[in-house]
Parts: C-alpha cells; structure tokens; sequence
C-alpha cells in the first residue's frame, strides 16, 4: 500500500474534527453596529491619501494661484483700493482668496474622485463594501474638506509673508473653513453622481461653482453695489461663507452673521440628504 492511499478508518476522524470545527464556528455576517467605523476610516483615508499623493498639484498649485490673484489686483489697483471696513484692501482681499482656494479644492477633490471612478469603470471598489450611504457620503465628503482645509492652510500661508493676517473671531473664523469646505465637498459629491463625462464636470464648473465664487463678494465688499445687486448677493450661499470668514479674520461683515451660519448650516443638511438619497438608490452609480 502506497502512502497517499491511508485506510478509511484513519481518514474519517479527521473529517469529523474538522467538520467539528466549521460547525463550531458558523459563517455569519459580521456586525459593526450603528455606523461601520473600520470602513469610514479606511475610506476617508483613502481619499486624503488620493490627494497627498500628488501634494504639488492639490495643494501648492492651488497656493500659486492664490497669490497670482493677489498680485494681479494689487498692481491693477494699486492704492486707488483706499480702505474697506477699516482695513486696507490687501487685508480684505486675503480672506476673500484663501476661502475661494479652499472650496474650489474641496469641491474638485469630491467631484473627480467620483467622475474618475464612474469613468474608469472602478466605482464598484466603493459600492461593494459594507458601507453604508451616510457613510458613503460622509467619507468622500470628508476627503474634500480636507484637502479644503488643508489648501486653506497652506495658501494663508503664503499670503501671510505680503499681508498681515489674524483672527479676530476664531470662532467664525473656524466655523466657516470647516462649513464652506463641507458644503463644496458635498456638492462635489452631487456633480460626481450627477455628471458622466468630463464635459459635464466643466460645465458644473464654470458655471456654477466659479460664478457664484466670483459673484459673492470675494474681490469686493458687496456694500458697494446697487441695492439689486445686494439683494442677489444676499441670495448666494457663497457669499455668507466669505463674508463670516472674513469676519472672522479681519472683524467686518457685509451681511448678518446669524442668518450666514443658518445658510451654511442648512445648505450642508439638505446636501447631506441629496447625497444620501443617491447613494442609497445607486442612481447614476449603477448599470
């Protein structure tokens, strides 16, 4: 007898054992309890680390940008700015610039990493784990108010060595970088679902997202328009995350700033639930 072929009566207690053992430890789906934490870090990890990976086209061009823009209207208007709010118009501007780098990043870290993935073909890597839409929404959402933030950061920076910053309401301060970047990354979020082709995204961009970043008083105190053309600001959502931002920084407002943290406030809810509902449907995300 050779010794691959051992008696029946020595094989069959092993089988048992093992037959034993799988039923001893039965397959069950695994519970995460209300919210699956393990799967929201790992996503949220996951799309900050997108991002990092190419830190000098995420972050520092972006901060390019942002004092390109400061040098341009300080020579186009040099000292013919005067004062805005008690401040000169290098102070007001800065804050206007730093919060558009911010939400155009966040919104751009959002909407391609769904496009991309739709485009490439590679969406069910994010469909098919166990996670659920909050936390679908939640995780992409919180990648681009990271990148939001952190561009923010980078370009305060940098315009910081040409102009003095501060803070004089830290509270405001904070509570609208973290706002305004939540709100464009979860309307990234819609334009990724929403859009099928690159196409698509440039329009959602240039015209949506940059006219209401341009016409929200971001180069501008908006007191100096008409009385129509302050009504239509007042009606931009993106002019109450400038205007309490730079509130926050240099003490002056354009609008009222309870009514601004309402507007942001609600904004994100209603985003949140767009997104939710989305997400849940697979509408879009599904063939």
């Amino acid at each position: 007898m050779r010794r691959s072929q051992l008696p029946a009566a020595a094989v069959a207690p092993k089988v048992r054992a093992i037959m034993s053992d799988m039923v001893s430890t039965r397959l069950a789906p695994r519970r995460y309890g209300r919210i699956n934490w393990i799967g929201l870090a790992a996503l949220y990890r996951k799309e900050v680390r997108r991002f990092w990976a190419v830190a000098t086209q995420t972050i520092l061009a972006p901060m390019v940008t942002g004092l390109l823009f400061l040098a341009i209207f300080v020579l186009a208007l040099g000292r013919q700015a005067g004062t805005i709010g008690g401040v000169s118009y290098m102070e007001f501007l800065a804050p206007g610039l730093i919060m558009m780098a911010m939400t155009q990043n966040a919104f751009a870290n959002t909407s391609s990493s769904l496009l991309i993935a739709k485009v490439q073909g590679n969406i069910v890597d994010l469909l098919m784990p166990p996670l659920s839409p909050l936390e679908l929404t939640l995780g992409v959402a919180l990648g681009g108010l990271t990148r939001g933030l952190a561009v923010g950061i980078a370009t305060a920076a940098a315009i910081g060595v040409f102009v003095p910053l501060g803070a004089a309401q830290p509270f405001f301060l904070v509570f609208h970088a973290v706002m305004a970047s939540l709100m464009l990354a979860q309307l990234g979020v819609l334009a990724g679902i929403l859009c099928e082709k690159f196409d698509h995204m440039a329009a959602v961009t240039n015209f949506v997202v940059t006219p209401l970043a341009f016409l929200s008083g971001t180069f501008y105190s908006t007191e100096r328009l008409p009385e129509f053309g302050q009504l239509l600001a007042h009606l931009n959502p993106f002019f109450y995350m400038i205007d309490g931002f730079r509130y926050g920084m240099i003490g002056h407002a354009d609008g009222s700033l309870v009514l601004g943290i309402g507007v942001l406030g609600g904004v994100n809810l209603a985003l949140l639930a767009v997104n939710y509902r989305a997400f849940a449907r697979g509408w879009r995300l599904k063939a």
